[in-house]
This record gives structure tokens, sequence and C-alpha cells, in this order.
């Protein structure tokens, strides 16, 4: 646990050093805006973020990445059970997930507050686990939700899967992360808007240009809502 108690260390401190001595505005203006991007897999979450990061120099954090670059650590504690979960289509723990994602947050902040978590939170143990480790420490503008049918999606991956090299693009773990898909991620909706979280549901069925018109306008207001500034 040294690796990831790290991190939470690093985040910990990062906030209180920039804390010290703000006044309670300037401490709210200074936290991390954080932006959760849900949809199936094969929605377009990836490359919508990163035409989003191009255009704006927000962060992109995909909790995918960071999960599959810490299983390919040969010293990672959770390597073996990152690997078995991705294999089988299943959720990794939160906690692991979200002190991955929180390390990466307190190594990025420096150059901007704007954060697009890829990916997460997938359910329950993402949800609770981010209140338990970041909690105020940063502030969730909103979740944006791709949706799309599972035909698109499975067309899409099965593609994808000939070049990527990703041992989870193939049908047998296409089905099952769409079994947990709607098992898990998708109440987990439902739970942030109960919450009060505002969310954004976006058609991504339609061509990439399309759904990238439709974020540019959610995000210029999500920017001008955090900085007083239109984009």
């Amino acid at each position: 646990m040294i690796r990831f108690q790290f991190g939470l260390t690093l985040f910990h401190s990062n906030f209180q050093s920039n804390k010290k001595g703000m006044s309670n505005t300037e401490e709210k203006d200074s936290l991390p805006v954080v932006i959760f991007v849900l949809g199936g897999p094969g929605a377009g979450k990836g490359t919508q973020c990163l035409k989003i990061a191009e255009k704006y120099g927000f962060h992109h954090l995909s909790a995918g990445d960071l999960l599959r670059a810490e299983k390919r650590k040969e010293d990672s504690p959770h390597g073996e059970l990152i690997r078995k979960c991705i294999q089988e289509g299943k959720i990794v723990p939160g906690d692991v997930t979200v002190t991955l994602l929180s390390k990466a947050m307190a190594e990025r902040k420096s150059s901007s507050k704007f954060f697009l978590v890829d990916g997460f939170p997938r359910n329950e143990g993402n949800l609770s686990g981010w209140k338990k480790i970041v909690g105020e420490k940063a502030k969730v503008a909103l979740t944006l939700f791709f949706s799309c049918s599972y035909e698109i999606l499975e067309e899409r991956l099965l593609q994808r899967g000939k070049t990527s090299g990703r041992s989870d693009d193939n049908l047998e773990s296409i089905k099952k992360r769409f079994v947990n898909y709607e098992k898990e991620t998708l109440p987990i909706l439902d739970k942030l808007e109960k919450d009060g979280g505002k969310i954004k549901k976006i058609d991504s069925s339609v061509s990439k240009e399309k759904v990238f018109e439709a974020l540019t306008s959610i995000i210029d207001k999500v920017i001008e809502e955090n900085t007083g500034k239109a984009s």
C-alpha cells in the first residue's frame, strides 16, 4: 500500500499547502474542477475527451488507462487484481481507482484546474471511494453521459479490437462489460442526480464532429461558471 498511500499524501499535502492564507472564496476558486465522463464501452468517451483537452487545455485522466498502466508495473501490489478484473469485464475496487486518480490530479494541477475524468465513477464503490478519498478537495462540475445503443457499441468495439491490442476488446469480454455497465454504471447516474449533481446527456451515436459540437457549448459554460470568463 506504500505506493497508493504516497498518492493520497501528495494530493492532501498539495491541497493543504495551497489552502494556507486563502479566504473562503479564494480557497473555493483554487479547487480542481472535475467533469465525470460516463457512457458504455465504445461510446467515444476517450476520443471526445482528447478533443476537449486539445481545444481547452483540460487534463484528461482515463480511469481505464491509469489502471492498465498500473497493471503493467512489475512492482504493483494490485497488478494481478487489475488484470483479472479487466479480463473478466469486472470493475476494479473503488479505492484502487480513486487513489490512482487523486495521485494523477496532484501531479498535474499546476498547469490547469480543469480535469476530465473519463470512465468514472463506474459503480457505487467508485463513487463512495471518491467521496472518502477526494471529497471536498475537488469540485465536480457535472457528469457527461454519452448515450449510444449496444448494437453500435459492439460494432465499434469489435472494429477497435482489430488494432487496439486490448485484452477486453473481444466479444466475450464485451458482453460481460455490457452486463456490468447495465447493472452497476447506469444506476450511478440516478445516484449522482439524487445527490444534486448535474447530468448532461450526449447522443454519441452520431458523427464525432456532431458530438464535439454539442460538447463545446457545455464546456464553454463550465469554464464561464468556474472562472467568470468566457472561453
